[in-house]
């Protein structure tokens, strides 16, 4: 695997320390800009044009949101990983939306830093929080797994399901009674809100989810 070149936004000095540490713990890692404010952490971003960007939510001068969301604009390879004190039961979901390829709530375990740099450098997806889910009811998962928010309706999960399957367009549309053109309407929706480009992505992701079996 080839070593992948990582920027680090995050403003807290001791947590950034920490988490410099732990991707010490990466193989093939290498950091090649630490930053506790957005703004130059952005630009060594586009200059730099690393393969994956560490970026806190919180930061003094400007919102994690508005990085990820120029990075995502200016560099649509780079892996995003997401990482804040301050979760909500939208934010997932939010980020999916945006093209983030995970997100870890700071109260876990520091290991999911490595778990989800690994996860995400693969063309996967991570999304570790424990954020009260909809209905009122805390997620009861392990903490060693990460928790998933799907951001689809019925259907397009219906839809996600087959496609993860193996089924084309074709045959998913004779299956639900839907025509061709609706189904390909679906899976262009489901990839945008889910971040992926390609069957193979939206595959992990669905197992990730819960969709599908591993």
């Amino acid at each position: 695997m080839r070593k992948i070149r990582a920027v680090l936004i995050e403003d807290e000095t001791m947590f950034r320390q920490l988490i410099m540490l732990t991707l010490g713990k990466v193989k093939d890692l290498q950091v090649v800009g630490e930053f506790g404010h957005g703004k130059p952490g952005l630009e060594a971003c586009l200059r730099e044009k690393p393969e994956l960007l560490i970026v806190d939510l919180m930061l003094p001068d400007m919102n994690g949101m508005e990085i990820a969301r120029e990075v995502r604009r200016a560099l649509p390879d780079t892996k995003i990983l997401v990482i804040t004190a301050h979760p909500s039961e939208r934010l997932p979901a939010d980020l999916m939306v945006m093209g983030v390829n995970g997100y870890v709530d700071k109260t876990e375990p520091i290991e999911f830093v490595i778990s989800a740099v690994e996860t995400v450098r693969e063309g996967g997806m991570f999304f570790a929080t424990r954020v009260r889910a909809k209905g009122g009811a805390t997620h009861g998962l392990p903490v060693t797994r990460p928790i998933l928010q799907v951001p689809l309706t019925e259907r397009e999960q219906e839809i996600a399901r087959l496609v993860a399957g193996g089924q084309m367009s074709k045959e998913i549309a004779a299956a639900l009674n839907l025509s061709v053109r609706t189904v390909e309407k679906h899976r262009a929706n489901i990839m945008e809100k889910v971040g992926v480009r390609e069957v193979a992505s939206l595959t992990r992701w669905c197992m990730q989810a819960g969709l599908v079996e591993a």
